[in-house]
């Protein structure tokens, strides 16, 4: 689905629970799922990607296909996705697919994290169908954090609430950091 598709997706869970079975029957997934709504709509409003983000997007003159494999519930997602979608929405060589992991076609299973369906994931493809960047779940800097929270046996309460700090105080910074840098290794010289 595309991004506005996704909000509707998202949005009808919240409206129309008894639709949605795994919402109806967790009320941890929806409760989840409200906070992230919340999350979501504040990064649309408020993230505006870098200038050298923008410049680096700019740069793309190929069609690319960007697929996002996520879910309404996913807290790391409702910080990503926003940035990601804010990201891309401007080039029209970018096309943005939202997937649900919990969905056929399973394109998760492609693309596991220490052997985990973490996401959200991004996948960049090019025109002809092959992966240029694989990232996610997280940035890089809050994935070697979780993983020393996980180790140290940490409650994952806590776990939860230091990383959602952590997107608050960096404010998409790391994920425009490492897109830029993923991007630039293959970003033809003609297009540079």
């Amino acid at each position: 689905m595309n991004f506005d598709e996704y909000l509707r997706y998202f949005e009808d869970i919240l409206e129309n629970t008894e639709k949605h079975e795994v919402y109806q029957n967790d009320a941890e997934y929806l409760n989840y799922t409200k906070l992230n709504w919340s999350r979501m709509n504040r990064w649309l409003k408020r993230f505006e990607p870098s200038e050298d983000m923008k410049a680096c997007i700019q740069r793309i003159k190929d069609d690319q296909h960007w697929i996002v494999i996520t879910e309404p519930w996913c807290g790391d997602a409702a910080h990503s996705v926003a940035q990601i979608y804010k990201i891309v929405k401007d080039n029209p060589h970018i096309d943005l697919d939202i997937q649900l992991r919990d969905t056929e076609p399973f394109l998760i299973d492609e693309y596991l994290t220490n052997g985990g369906k973490s996401i959200p994931k991004l996948i960049i493809r090019n025109d002809v169908g092959h992966d240029k960047v694989v990232w996610g779940p997280r940035p890089a800097v809050l994935q070697a954090l979780f993983e020393t929270m996980k180790a140290e046996g940490k409650a994952f309460a806590d776990i939860k609430e230091d990383i959602q700090r952590w997107y608050n105080e960096d404010k998409g910074a790391a994920i425009q950091v490492e897109l830029q840098g993923l991007l630039e290794e293959y970003i033809a010289p003609e297009q540079a």
